[in-house]
């Protein structure tokens, strides 16, 4: 569903609004209110408002400006590469902190048996090395998103090409709305795969010291569901 509204409707949107009889401008509206939308019922769901979900929405509202204002090229290849650069140097800052970013991902106690994990760590007195891993763990997960920020940046530049002065505004706004369809598309193939891919191996790695430090097994790390009595 997330993918659906965030991803899939708006491209289709920017791309086939004119076929439909919409505007340019009307296209554009109804395709970011999407993800803007979901990103606001998120926030009011989980009751609460984190820095990158805040950077999310900016980052849809600052697109919508950029379109209406006609501007391309350059703008939009700096606005794609600005976010995932921001949410990298904030993941990497945090893990020079009390609470590293990859700690709060990692020990989520609705998938994660914290209790037990903690529990072993004091008894090995591992709690140097745990903290020393969730840092590195951390650093490997800002590479990322930095990784995201060079990609986004030299993807847009191919995609966001000037647009001519002799187009009308109507013209432009139709382009950048194909141009930030297409952004959506190939960035889903070129940018999120890879990063699915860095992320499963930074989980690998994280998995194989967790297990080491604890001597628990991948399966214990995870909270088991108690047998149903009949």
């Amino acid at each position: 569903m997330h993918i659906l509204v965030n991803i899939i409707l708006p491209v289709y949107i920017l791309n086939k609004g004119s076929k439909w009889g919409l505007t340019p401008t009307s296209a554009l509206f109804i395709a970011l209110a999407l993800p803007l939308c979901s990103g606001v019922y998120s926030i009011y769901k989980n009751k609460k408002m984190d820095f990158i979900s805040l950077l999310g929405l900016l980052n849809i509202l600052i697109s919508g400006t950029l379109s209406l204002m006609a501007l391309g090229g350059i703008w939009f290849a700096v606005k794609e590469a600005l976010f995932p650069l921001l949410i990298g140097v904030f993941v990497l800052v945090s893990s020079f902190g009390k609470s590293p970013f990859f700690e709060s991902l990692f020990l989520n106690p609705a998938a994660f048996d914290v209790d037990k994990i903690q529990q072993k760590i004091t008894e090995t007195n591992k709690e140097t090395d745990f903290r020393n891993l969730m840092k590195k763990s951390t650093q490997l997960l800002s590479l990322s998103f930095l990784m995201s920020a060079f990609l986004n940046f030299f993807l847009a530049i191919k995609i966001f090409t000037p647009l001519s002065e002799s187009l009308t505004t109507e013209q432009k706004q139709d382009l950048l709305n194909q141009q930030l369809g297409q952004m959506t598309m190939y960035s889903l193939l070129v940018i999120l795969i890879p990063s699915i891919i860095f992320l499963g191996a930074i989980l690998f790695y994280t998995f194989k010291k967790m297990t080491a430090l604890t001597g628990l097994s991948t399966n214990d790390l995870f909270i088991q569901e108690k047998p149903k009595s009949v």
